[in-house]
């Protein structure tokens, strides 16, 4: 509410303030929101003393530390300390798309981000220690023993923050102080971080007259706070030179560390959220054709519904850089380190993209970025929209992908996407040998590649070479300028990245270059774009042929969801490729063993068949229909109208719903359910145990599902009648009986454990005022000899 007051822009409502907190209006909204509120905070607050760590043990920036380390030392080795370029290649792109997977997830709004002036205090008064000591291994020292002197304090108040005194069990107060203080530190970090930058940019959008663009965009908000950022961004360095100017050394190093700290966050915002966003896009207009769709559809949605349109499109352009990154990683497991030079190395462990982000400078990421976008946007182009082109002139029929539902259509189509996206997809990249059969046609086509170019040596290596080379200085002076430069930072920093790169360029290979190098690889990059388009063309013709092709058998000329079709192509395809390698692989064995061999997997595929039945169609159907039944009526359908249910969309969401169960139960703690799925994840397929499986979670499960669903049917249609109770009692029931149940079992579940608790609460509170000591004996059973007997934990109570 705090927030609310502070965004509404009037005065009243800061002089209503009290009463609105008081209020009982909007309750439940206004405490999720609050919520969500005081996470932000508390995950910048925690990015913000990681990133602090990050600037302490990596180095500040060369322009930040210059004018400070010049008394340190009067030799001038620390002035002669180089910005960190982390991998050292000027034009390398396409690193930034994977930097979502590494540590920089904790950043999600903006306002609630920038909570700086925390850590910069914190810089500066490490500044002020270090100035004082004369020697830079000594300021090192220092900043550790400050940091062991901290942790131990913040130990120390653990200690003393217990359950009791948190929750005023104690009989004290402090807990209300508590609350006190996260409240007043919540509304400063509103105050500051999120409302004088929104203010900053809505003053200078206006200022410029672009208030019309900005509130076109239904992001109003989020692109004002942003745009108040970039430009406290460059008042904070235009004052950082300015203090430079004047010797202001306190003020300088702070502005400085307020600076990296808006630096860092834009750039997080920028490559987590506006890269992949910029890929959805780009990936939804260069696909239109295949969805028989316009830009103006795409408009009218985007009206429509801003917010879903753009986390949809975010979304799918994660997916994109997510799949092109893992391609990269494979790439690397085939060709000759050193062949990737201008990509990054994920996996390599000195990889750490928040010190580029400290280190290098605005046109760096900028220029990099602009190259992520242009390669990325032509491998889209590569891949999609050239071969939608082609397919649509050889194939005129065969375009647009029926995805158009109807309002009358039995099946949503999220529910399919989400079936795709969570069972289908995974089942097929999650199979070791969909991975190994790609990696092995990769393996081919460059052994094809190098040996048609004479490239084999460049591509892949020679093992005879690197053998009696092992010692040797690469022999190509190009790829070798283009690797990895040392790095050199100050400190601990400069010790780390000496001793990693004092053996030379780490991750290349020497090659043999043959004539005319440049004209082979550009034959190379123009045979590479012509496989990538023969490939992309048979993955988006191939699979959807064969599933409309069995489709038709059961449907006959019905059109059908292209998601059914995709799948069941990518299924038959997969099962083929899979007979014809096992039957390869058998051939040599002789006819006998390879009637053995069908006869064992025919009654294994029998076994599984049923385990499937059972487990991915019985279960996922009760689990869909009583999820139905539960959350969805009531919630939907109104007390005089009729529920109908669609048994084939309830399975459907069934199986995602058992999919999440099981992961949960997987991830807790430890019960009869969770040992049973071990089990069957241990015994896997070919040594699947039919009968342990039915009897053990098959059976147990569908029981107590029917039971769910028939006791409360019986319960309605059965009892309640005999009561004598009016119609219209009786459909009550029978709509309101299902989740009445459920919110008995929940608020059963909650009490006791909630009894639990208080009983392990009463067991430590009474346990810390009188426990003396405890004493540890011999267990003797009761029939042993006479005289002896278990002593129980002696305590003394007052």
């Amino acid at each position: 509410r705090i927030y609310k007051c502070l965004f509404t822009g009037s005065v009243s409502s800061l002089l209503t303030l009290p009463l609105d907190i008081l209020s009982t209006e909007n309750l439940l909204a206004d405490c999720l929101q609050g919520c969500f509120v005081v996470t932000c905070t508390l995950c910048a607050f925690i990015s913000l003393v990681w990133l602090r760590e990050q600037i302490v043990h990596g180095g500040a920036p060369q322009w930040l530390e210059q004018n400070q380390q010049q008394p340190l030392n009067g030799v001038g080795q620390q002035n002669e300390a180089q910005a960190v370029v982390n991998g050292g290649v000027e034009n390398a792109v396409l690193d930034q798309p994977a930097n979502p997977a590494a540590e920089n997830v904790v950043v999600g709004e903006n306002p609630e981000i920038q909570e700086e002036q925390v850590d910069e205090e914190e810089e500066d008064n490490e500044d002020e220690e270090d100035a004082v000591v004369e020697d830079a291994a000594d300021a090192n020292n220092g900043a550790q023993d400050d940091m062991n002197w901290n942790a131990l304090e913040w130990d120390r108040a653990a200690e003393e923050l217990t359950w009791e005194r948190m929750l005023g069990l104690d009989g004290s107060l402090v807990f209300l102080e508590h609350v006190f203080w996260v409240v007043s530190l919540n509304t400063l970090f509103i105050l500051v971080f999120a409302f004088c930058p929104y203010h900053i940019g809505h003053f200078s959008i206006v200022g410029l007259g672009f208030e019309e663009y900005i509130q076109a965009s239904h992001f109003e908000g989020l692109i004002t706070t942003i745009v108040g950022y970039v430009l406290l961004a460059v008042t904070l360095i235009v004052c950082h030179g300015l203090a430079a100017l004047v010797k202001f050394q306190r003020s300088r190093r702070l502005l400085g560390v307020c600076y990296i700290v808006v630096k860092v966050s834009l750039l997080v915002v920028v490559e987590i959220g506006v890269f992949p966003l910029i890929c959805g896009w780009w990936l939804d207009i260069c696909s239109l054709e295949m969805f028989d769709a316009t830009l103006k559809d795409r408009e009218l949605s985007f009206q429509s519904a801003p917010g879903t349109t753009m986390f949809l499109h975010w979304l799918v352009g994660m997916v994109y850089v997510f799949y092109f990154a893992s391609f990269i990683l494979l790439l690397r497991e085939v060709l000759r380190p050193g062949v990737l030079w201008f990509l990054r190395n994920l996996n390599d462990p000195d990889f750490n993209p928040v010190q580029e982000m400290i280190h290098l400078p605005i046109y760096r990421h900028l220029r990099r970025f602009i190259l992520s976008v242009i390669v990325f946007g032509s491998i889209v182009l590569l891949m999609l929209w050239l071969p939608i082109r082609i397919i649509k002139y050889l194939l005129p029929n065969f375009l647009p992908y029926n995805v158009m539902l109807y309002s009358d259509a039995p099946v949503s189509e999220l529910s399919l996407e989400l079936l795709l996206l969570q069972v289908v997809l995974p089942a097929l990249l999650e199979q070791g040998h969909t991975r190994q059969w790609l990696k092995g046609l990769v393996r081919a086509w460059t052994v094809t590649a190098g040996y048609l170019l004479d490239l084999h040596s460049y591509l892949l290596g020679d093992q005879e070479e690197n053998e009696n080379n092992a010692n040797q200085q690469p022999n190509n002076q190009h790829a070798r300028n283009n690797n990895a430069i040392p790095v050199v930072g100050e400190g601990l920093h400069a010790a780390h990245q000496a001793i990693l790169q004092q053996g030379g360029p780490v991750g290349f290979q020497p090659y043999r270059r043959p004539l005319k190098f440049p004209l082979r690889i550009f034959l190379l990059i123009v045979f590479m774009c012509i496989t990538l388009l023969i490939a992309s063309l048979i993955c988006l013709t191939l699979p959807v042929f064969a599933g409309r092709w069995l489709m038709s058998f059961w449907t006959g000329t019905a059109k059908i969801h292209e998601l059914y079709t995709a799948a069941c192509g990518l299924y038959v395809c997969w099962l083929t490729i899979r007979a014809v390698t096992v039957l390869v692989a058998w051939m040599p064995q002789g006819r006998r063993v390879i009637f053995q061999k069908v006869k064992e997997w025919s009654l294994m595929i029998m076994k599984t068949l049923i385990v499937a039945i059972l487990l991915a169609g019985v279960v996922p159907l009760l689990l869909g229909l009583l999820f139905e039944l539960v959350i969805v009526a009531p919630l939907r359908v109104p007390l005089d109208q009729t529920p109908l249910f669609y048994p084939w969309q309830d399975w459907a969401l069934g199986v995602l719903h058992a999919k999440i169960i099981a992961a949960i139960t997987l991830m807790g703690p430890q019960w009869w359910l969770k040992t049973v799925i071990e089990q069957v994840y241990a015994n896997g397929i070919r040594n699947i145990d039919l009968h342990f499986i039915i009897r053990k979670l098959a059976a147990p499960v569908i029981s107590v599902l029917l039971l769910s669903l028939c006791v409360p049917y019986i319960i309605a249609s059965g009892v309640v009648p005999l009561l004598g109770v009016t119609a219209e009692m009786q459909n009550l029931v029978q709509r309101r009986i299902y989740p009445f149940l459920l919110m008995v079992v929940v608020l059963m579940g909650i009490l006791s454990f909630q009894v639990r608790q208080f009983k392990r609460l009463y067991e430590h509170i009474k346990n810390d005022k009188y426990l003396v000591g405890q004493r540890l004996v011999n267990y003797e059973r009761k029939s042993g000899k006479p005289g002896t007997s278990t002593t129980p934990p002696q305590s003394s109570q007052e």
